[in-house]
């Protein structure tokens, strides 16, 4: 006798069990993001901040002298008196004026230099060559002849900080123009860009990476060219301040001053990476982890 197994009517289906539940979704973090516990701020503070507590206990213990170098709260007691009689407000506008001018005309000059000679072959051929040659030269070196060309008034100081700029932007723009994409330059063609049109929407914005770069590196060179400067028969600038503490073996004043180029420098350092940021939105970059 065979049995056969019907399939169940279906109204005597077994009960169907609860469906199982999907896992709850979880955000994901990128693991920089993950691994950050400090805001970025306070991490970036915390290297000066240290450097300044041992700084101020190695003068409080006496490791430091103040004929060797001054205490923290000496020298902020004296940034207080310079500000409060005038002196450093006076000279920190006097020293500005000077890097405004010689950086204005530096930019001018370096650009327009690189311009000639990234576009142009002739033009490399006639100014890459002297260029190079005169970026060998210490610029310090030439203000002897500053001096006797110029006289010892504001010219040679301007032309020093003039001369420390241009070099530095003119590196970089040239590599930025010289560094675009040949593809680029052809698709531009084929695209129907006359010559200035390849400049401007081909040529000039890859080359800005590059001059933006060189503009940050030529504003630490204008603050150093700035402090050579002001050693020639200045009577007025936060470097006329660093030489009469020299003479009066005032190393706080000196600190001061040191301080303050330091500040400015960031500031400017500051302004053109948020230009920077302005201007490049367009290109993605890595940004650290």
């Amino acid at each position: 006798m065979s049995l056969s197994h019907a399939p169940p009517h279906p109204s005597e289906a077994p009960p169907v069990g609860p469906e199982p539940t999907s896992p709850a979704l979880q955000r994901l973090l990128p693991a920089s993001s993950r691994r950050t516990r400090l805001p970025r701020w306070l991490r970036r503070t915390t290297g000066p901040l240290v450097l300044l507590a041992l700084w101020q206990i190695l003068s409080a213990t006496g490791v430091l002298t103040p004929d060797v170098l001054a205490s923290p709260g000496r020298i902020a007691q004296v940034a207080a008196d310079l500000t409060a009689d005038g002196s450093l407000p006076s000279a920190m506008g006097v020293s500005l004026r000077r890097v405004a001018a010689g950086l204005v005309l530096g930019t001018l000059t370096g650009t327009g230099l690189a311009l000639v000679s990234g576009l142009f072959r002739v033009g490399e051929d006639v100014v890459d060559a002297p260029l190079q040659m005169l970026r060998t030269v210490p610029f310090v070196g030439l203000i002897p002849l500053f001096i006797i060309w110029f006289g010892i008034g504001e010219a040679p100081k301007i032309a020093i900080i003039t001369l420390g700029v241009t070099f530095p932007l003119y590196l970089n723009v040239y590599a930025g123009i010289r560094g675009v994409d040949s593809q680029l330059i052809e698709a531009g063609e084929s695209l129907g860009l006359s010559r200035w049109g390849l400049v401007r929407h081909v040529v000039l914005p890859g080359a800005a990476p590059g001059a933006l770069t060189g503009l940050r590196y030529s504003l630490g060179i204008a603050w150093l060219a700035l402090v050579f400067a002001e050693q020639i028969n200045a009577d007025s600038g936060i470097g006329f301040l660093m030489v009469q503490a020299r003479d009066f073996l005032r190393t706080d004043v000196i600190v001061v001053c040191l301080i303050v180029y330091a500040f400015l420098g960031l500031l400017a350092d500051f302004i053109v990476r948020s230009l920077e940021r302005l201007l490049l939105r367009w290109r993605p970059t890595f940004t650290g982890r």
